[in-house]
């Protein structure tokens, strides 16, 4: 019997990542290993939560880029706006940021020789999920920074960080969305540099989220700056982290695949063991 065999044997989320990885071209499916079918069942009957905000002009936004607009699409010639009575079809022009709603941040973002949106593999786009919750600190410190220290306890009671994972910061923020100014607050709860450089080069994870407009609170962005200068993505104004166990789920992400894109929004969800 092979070490795949073995693996499918059990009936846990590991089984589903790897069968979903499968399908994605990551490992050679092997004769006795599951079908495509099976591999959709598996994943197909697990709970699956939202992760991403809907946008929409009024979405808030890094006060630097301004608001997006929705105008119904024209004729490019007669400037008509298409309708469903005398075309048939109706379509929307946007006019926005990149980084705009729930969005995702490649490396070349702030780097000039960063990797950009279309060059991210896609075996990097469904990961397992950990969820590193600081909102039982935030009652002392409302502008927490998650510390090393906060990882190493958090590991006591969850087990090590797993290597090539995707850890999300949850604070709760998502639930100011409703207000505007409320969810732009500085400062705010954030990951500190030493926290993300543990979780990258100890424990080897592959991208990190989290539910505020930006990763840290220091005037030159530093933890952003690192994160995205070690050739990782992250991803950013995140929802729901309160809903998925701390760990045991995967994490789906994707966005549109703009040529040399430097940020777009993203959709990202969870599905829950």
């Amino acid at each position: 019997m092979s070490v795949l065999s073995r693996l499918f044997e059990k009936k846990t989320l590991a089984r589903e990542l790897l069968a979903l990885s499968l399908v994605l071209g990551a490992t050679a499916v092997q004769a006795e290993g599951p079908s495509l079918a099976e591999a959709y069942k598996a994943l197909a009957s697990r709970k699956m939560v939202d992760l991403t905000h809907s946008f929409s002009p009024s979405t808030p936004v890094w006060q630097g880029f301004g608001q997006a607009t929705f105008t119904t699409a024209s004729d490019p010639k007669t400037y008509r706006p298409y309708n469903l009575e005398k075309d048939g079809f109706r379509t929307t022009y946007y006019s926005m940021v990149g980084q705009y709603g729930t969005h995702v941040d490649p490396p070349a973002h702030f780097h000039e020789n960063g990797i950009t949106l279309d060059q991210i593999p896609l075996r990097e786009m469904i990961l397992p999920l950990v969820v590193l919750d600081i909102t039982p600190l935030l009652g002392k410190d409302p502008n927490h920074a998650i510390t090393v220290q906060d990882i190493l306890d958090w590991e006591k009671k969850h087990g090590r960080v797993p290597e090539g994972s995707f850890a999300a910061l949850r604070t709760d923020m998502y639930k100011d969305w409703g207000n505007p100014e409320r969810f732009k607050r500085y400062p705010f709860p954030a990951w500190s540099l030493a926290a993300v450089q543990f979780l990258f080069e100890k424990r080897k994870i592959t991208a990190i989220g989290h539910e505020s407009l930006d990763t840290d609170i220091t005037s030159t962005l530093d933890a952003e700056k690192w994160v995205l200068g070690q050739g990782r993505y992250q991803i950013e104004v995140m929802a729901h982290l309160d809903k998925v166990p701390p760990t045991g789920a995967l994490i789906v992400v994707t966005w549109p695949k703009v040529a040399n894109g430097l940020g777009f929004p993203a959709r990202a969800f969870a599905i829950v063991p």
